[in-house]
């Protein structure tokens, strides 16, 4: 499965009041992991930015003057999400910059959707967190991602911590999946080494094409009822997003 994990930022918060995409961040996962590949563009919004806008981001007009148009970009970025599933938190938000973007330039195929699927980890995260903040710095605090780094707000930073997120969040593999340093892209994403584990039932694997190796830890039969029991807690409470059947 491709998964394509998505964040924009933008001139303001309205598209009614002509607010533009200035910066398009995304990471590519396949199989939830992460391959190395990604898009990342700033772009000249021909516009004003609001101030309240900007202390978010910490990107101004002038910096982005010289920085291509949505339009000069659109072919690259729309095949590379082409057929994927387009990870975004706040879905609605930079889906609908997006589709303001290709109306803008009276592109053939305007919609998203004409292009790719997309899952929103605001409405994930609002299920499986009921009544709880959802925001992207509370989950990060929940699931202890580390976004210390993080000055301000910026598209391909956001989407490093949301893969983090939704790692952990959909299946508490970020830790397995993700490292400090990439070798490939330079963005810090990369596979973790698990050690020299030894001890008794704990097998010993290779994760993908990497050369890296995982421990295995068989659970008990003790440990798989008690599992069992609680998926069904879950099951009885609403969905369950770790139901594969």
């Amino acid at each position: 499965m491709r998964q394509i994990v998505l964040d924009t930022e933008t001139t303001g918060l309205s598209t009614a009041q002509g607010h533009r995409i200035i910066e398009i961040g995304c990471i590519e996962m396949v199989n939830r992991r992460l391959t190395g590949r990604e898009f990342h563009r700033f772009l000249n919004p021909d516009r004003d930015i609001d101030e309240g806008a900007e202390a978010v981001h910490g990107i101004s007009r002038a910096q982005l003057e010289t920085e291509p148009r949505f339009h000069e970009i659109v072919d690259d970025f729309l095949e590379f999400v082409s057929d994927a599933e387009l990870v975004i938190h706040n879905a609605d938000f930079d889906v609908g910059f997006l589709e303001h973007e290709l109306r803008l330039m009276e592109h053939a195929l305007p919609k998203i959707t004409d292009h790719c699927s997309v899952l929103d980890t605001l409405t994930l995260a609002r299920e499986i967190h009921p009544g709880q903040r959802n925001s992207l710095d509370a989950l990060c605090k929940r699931y202890e991602v580390d976004a210390s780094k993080r000055d301000v707000h910026g598209a391909l930073i956001d989407s490093e911590l949301l893969a983090r997120v939704y790692l952990a969040m959909t299946g508490g593999q970020s830790s397995l999946l993700l490292d400090d340093e990439h070798t490939d892209s330079g963005n810090r994403l990369a596979a973790d080494s698990t050690g020299g584990l030894e001890q008794s039932g704990v097998k010993r694997a290779r994760a993908g094409n990497g050369g890296y190796t995982l421990a295995v830890i068989e659970p008990s039969p003790d440990e798989i009822a008690a599992h069992d029991a609680m998926l069904e807690k879950i099951r009885k409470s609403g969905a369950c997003v770790w139901d594969f059947d």
